[in-house]
């Protein structure tokens, strides 16, 4: 198998306090080169902290993740990350944000030909000498795309890129992530909260529910690309989330108000 995570469990420790929290425990997962694995789940389930365990920046309590049957232990160039912010450098042009991780590892000319290589790809070729405050927020994360892209990382990790979006640039880039996706053959695990979003893009959907963090069904979405979200099948997918996830949403509800009337007494 490409990617595995074995009996994965992540525990935060509070030694001043005296005091643990398990986020989640026992995740079995396996994902096949190629794949575009979407991870769903309510707030709190530990998505995210399970993707920064994928990219080497948490470590796991319990378990192990493998690469290409070499086991995850810090960070890596063969996984990319994506984040929901797009982290680029303000006193770096576009092109020089995209070469920057690429210092030391080719010439600057090899470098170059590489960022201009992705920036066409995100149809970003014209903003290229740009700095980054002259850009829109969908456009910036275009370039935080291309840059982890040109890093050539065998998975392409993805924490909600496209979650501080106006709804018609969100589209706009799921449609674009998609044809990258398929020029590129990139694996991709893509955390987000939107089930539209997980079904539009997804060969497989993983739904994690919560206190404690777990899978709760791991399913394939066989639907020809490109998908409506008017058409029935996809509207019959989402249904199919939508009431998995009822009782974890209502259960973080619960939880949160009882933790309120709690602190306000």
């Amino acid at each position: 198998m490409f990617l595995e995570l074995n009996h994965v469990g992540k525990t935060f420790t509070d030694e001043e306090k005296q005091s643990s929290f398990e986020v989640f425990s026992d995740i079995d997962i396996n994902v096949s080169e190629n794949e575009f694995v979407s991870i769903l789940g309510p707030s709190g389930c530990g998505k995210s902290t399970l993707l920064s365990m994928i990219a080497g920046l948490e470590s796991a309590t319990s378990g192990s993740i493998l690469l290409q049957e070499k086991e995850i232990k810090q960070a890596g160039r063969e996984r990319g990350m994506v984040f929901q912010q797009p982290s680029l450098f303000p006193w770096l042009n576009v092109r020089d944000n995209i070469t920057f991780p690429l210092k030391g590892i080719m010439s600057k000319k090899e470098a170059n030909e590489r960022a201009d290589h992705y920036l066409k790809m995100v149809h970003l070729s014209r903003f290229k000498n740009s700095f980054i405050y002259e850009l829109s927020g969908g456009m910036q994360q275009r370039v935080a795309i291309a840059r982890a892209l040109a890093m050539d990382p065998k998975v392409l990790l993805m924490d909600e890129p496209f979650g501080a979006l106006d709804e018609q640039t969100r589209h706009i880039l799921q449609d674009e992530l998609i044809k990258i996706w398929q020029e590129t053959q990139k694996t991709i695990l893509f955390v987000t909260h939107s089930i539209q979003e997980a079904i539009k893009l997804s060969d497989r959907v993983i739904v994690m529910g919560t206190r404690p963090g777990r899978v709760i069904s791991d399913f394939k979405v066989d639907i020809p690309r490109p998908r409506k979200r008017e058409d029935q099948v996809v509207i019959e997918h989402e249904k199919k989330v939508m009431d998995l996830l009822e009782g974890e949403i209502k259960k973080v509800l619960e939880e949160e108000l009882s933790n309120e009337i709690q602190y306000s007494r």
